[in-house]
C-alpha cells in the first residue's frame, strides 16, 4: 500500500456497525487508517432492540441512541447517511453506491443485518423480498411495499405507525409467538392496547422454552392481558376500504377463524441481508460465511460481522455443500464481533500482527434466553430438553400453576447444561449464573426454590451479584464494575450506561444494575 493509509469502507450503521466504528477510530485518529461509512438509514445508529419500547412509548427517542456521529466525523470518518451500496467490484475492489460513485476499498466489512421474513401469506405475496434479488436501494421490500396497517417493527417508521394505536387503546395482532414477539405483545398489553398473539404451535416461544415452560408463559401472557391464539395456522390478510386506500383489517385462519384488528405486528423471524454479498459470488448460506477472522471464505479483503455474518470453517460445509448453523441474531455477539475485527484492522494499519484477541469463537457458547417484561419472569439456556427420565442426565421438574412458576434443570457431567425458569425470578438469575460459569447446582438443588419463596429466604449457590458476577452479558460488564461507576457519581440506570455501556444492549440487566446501584446507595458514605 506504499505507505498510504489503510483504506476501509464499511456498508452498514447499525449497532454492530456503529461499534466498529467506534473501535476503529483510534486508527482513523491517528492516519493510520481511512474509514467510509455507508449507511442506508437517514438517522444516526440506533439501538433496534429497543425500538418496540420506543413505540408503546416506554422508551425515548434519545434512549436508543448508540453512538456519537458528530464525534466519529471529527475524528476524520467519512460517514454517509442515506446513502446505498448497490455492488461490489471485488476485483478492482470498489464499493458502486446508488448516487453512481465507487468508493475504492483495502478492506470491505459488510454489516448489513437482518430484515424481518414476510410470511407466505395471500395479501402479502407481492411484499416479499427474494434473497436472490438483485441489489437497490428498496432494502427490506419486494415488488410492493407492505399494506398499511401491516409492520414489521424493525425500524423508526415501524414505530411511529404502532405508536397512535396504542395510545388509542386500538387492537394490535402480532404474528408469531417468538421472544421478540411475546415482548412486544406484553409491553403493548401494558401501555394500553388490545393484543392478540397468533401462533401455530401450542405453546408460545417454542425454541426457547418446553412445552411446560410455555404453556406457564401462555397462561401468564393471558392473565396480563394478552390474547394467545394457538394452534392458529394465519392464511390470508383482510383489507378495509378507506379514503386513503386499502388498509388492515384483520387475519383469517385455515380453521375459519377471524382476527380482526387495527394493526398487524409481524414476528416470523429475520433472515441475514445478503444480496449484496450473493450478488459479488461471496460465499453465503444462511449468512454470508466467514472465518474466526471473520473474513469471507471467498475473498481475504472481505469481512462480515454481526446478524448477516455466519461464523464458521470450511470444513463444516457437507458433501452437499450446506453449510450448517446461522448468524447469531444477538446483539451480544455482534459487538464482540465488531470488537475483534477492529482490533485486527488497527494491528494491520500499524504495521503489527494481529492478537490472540483478534478473533472470535467458530461456536458460540449457547445463550441465555430472557423474556423481558413487567411483572414476568422467563429465562432458559442451553439444551433443556431431555426428559425426566433420561438416564444420561439428572433432570429436575417442579410445576406450581397455582403460583405460576416452573423450573427444569439439566445437569450432565456434574454441570449445568440446561435450565427453564418461569415466574421465579432470583432462581432464573442463579441459574443463569451457574449455567454461563458452567457451574454445578447446589448440593440441595430445592434450595433454589428457597431464592423465591414468600418468606424471602434466600439461600445462594453462588453469588449473583458479587465482584467477579456478569451482569451485562451484551457488554461483558461485571457487577464490580457497576459498583465502581456507582462509588464514582453514577446514581441512575442510564448514568452507569453511559459510564460503562451496561444495559445498552438488549437491556435485559437492567433490573440487576438498579438492584447494585440501590445497595451500593444503602451503604453509609
Amino acid at each position: 500500500m506504499s505507505g498510504r493509509p489503510l483504506r476501509v469502507v464499511l456498508v452498514g450503521y447499525g449497532p454492530v456497525g456503529a461499534r466498529f466504528v467506534e473501535e476503529l477510530l483510534p486508527s482513523v485518529a491517528d492516519g493510520e487508517a481511512t474509514l467510509t461509512v455507508v449507511g442506508a438509514e437517514r438517522e444516526d445508529a440506533y439501538n433496534r432492540v429497543l425500538v418496540a419500547e420506543y413505540a408503546v412509548g416506554a422508551a425515548a427517542r434519545e434512549r436508543l441512541d448508540l453512538t456519537d456521529t458528530a464525534a466519529a466525523r471529527a475524528a476524520g470518518a467519512d460517514i454517509r447517511l442515506g446513502e446505498v451500496a448497490v455492488a461490489i467490484d471485488r476485483e478492482r475492489q470498489r464499493v458502486l453506491l446508488d448516487t453512481g460513485e465507487e468508493l475504492p476499498y483495502d478492506r470491505l466489512v459488510l454489516a448489513t443485518g437482518a430484515r424481518a421474513n414476510i410470511p407466505t401469506l395471500d395479501g402479502l405475496q407481492h411484499a416479499r423480498r427474494d434473497r436472490s434479488a438483485a441489489p437497490g436501494v428498496a432494502l427490506d421490500q419486494g415488488a410492493r411495499p407492505l399494506p398499511t396497517g401491516v409492520v414489521a417493527l424493525r425500524d423508526l417508521a415501524d414505530a411511529e405507525a404502532v405508536a397512535p394505536v396504542v395510545a388509542g387503546g386500538g387492537t394490535i395482532v402480532v404474528l408469531g409467538a417468538g421472544v421478540l414477539g411475546m415482548e412486544f405483545a406484553l409491553l403493548a398489553a401494558e401501555h394500553g392496547a388490545q393484543v392478540v398473539v397468533v401462533h401455530h404451535g401450542p405453546t408460545p416461544m417454542a425454541r426457547n422454552l418446553d412445552e411446560p415452560g410455555g404453556r406457564m408463559l401462555s397462561r401468564a401472557a393471558r392473565t396480563l392481558g394478552v390474547g394467545m391464539a394457538a394452534h392458529a395456522r394465519a392464511e390470508s390478510i383482510g383489507f378495509r376500504d378507506e379514503p386513503s386506500g386499502p388498509v388492515f383489517d384483520g387475519i383469517g385462519c385455515a380453521d375459519g377463524t377471524y382476527i380482526a384488528g387495527d394493526l398487524l405486528v409481524l414476528s416470523c423471524g429475520v433472515g441475514a441481508r445478503m444480496e449484496l454479498a450473493l450478488a459479488a459470488g461471496l460465499a453465503c448460506a444462511s449468512g454470508i460465511l466467514v472465518d474466526e477472522e471473520l473474513r469471507s471464505w471467498s475473498d481475504p479483503d472481505v469481512f462480515a460481522l454481526g446478524d448477516c455474518a455466519q461464523v464458521a470453517s470450511p470444513e463444516d460445509a457437507g458433501a452437499d455443500g450446506r453449510v450448517p448453523g446461522a448468524p447469531s441474531g444477538l446483539i451480544g455477539p455482534g459487538w464482540r464481533q465488531a470488537a475483534a475485527l477492529a482490533r485486527r484492522l488497527r494491528a494491520e494499519a500499524a504495521g503489527r500482527s494481529a492478537g490472540a484477541d483478534a478473533a472470535v469463537a467458530l461456536r458460540e457458547r449457547p445463550a441465555v434466553v430472557m423474556l423481558k417484561a413487567t411483572g414476568l419472569d422467563v429465562v432458559a439456556g442451553g439444551d433443556h430438553a431431555a426428559d425426566a427420565w433420561d438416564e444420561t442426565a439428572e433432570v429436575a421438574v417442579w410445576l406450581d400453576r397455582a403460583r405460576g412458576a416452573y423450573l427444569k434443570t439439566v445437569v450432565r457431567d456434574d454441570a449445568l447444561t440446561g435450565f427453564v425458569s418461569v415466574g421465579l425470578p432470583h432462581a432464573g438469575a442463579e441459574l443463569t449464573l451457574l449455567f454461563e460459569r458452567g457451574g454445578a447446582l447446589p448440593a440441595e438443588p430445592s434450595a433454589l426454590l428457597r431464592l423465591d419463596a414468600a418468606d424471602d429466604a434466600h439461600v445462594l449457590a453462588d453469588d449473583p451479584e458479587g465482584p467477579e458476577a456478569t451482569v451485562c452479558w451484551c457488554n461483558g460488564v461485571t457487577a464490580g464494575r457497576i459498583s465502581e461507576a456507582a462509588a464514582g457519581g453514577c446514581g441512575t440506570v442510564d448514568e452507569v450506561g453511559r459510564e460503562t455501556r451496561a444495559g445498552t444492549g438488549c437491556g435485559g440487566c437492567k433490573g440487576r444494575i438498579a438492584s447494585l446501584l440501590a445497595a451500593a446507595q444503602a451503604v453509609p458514605g
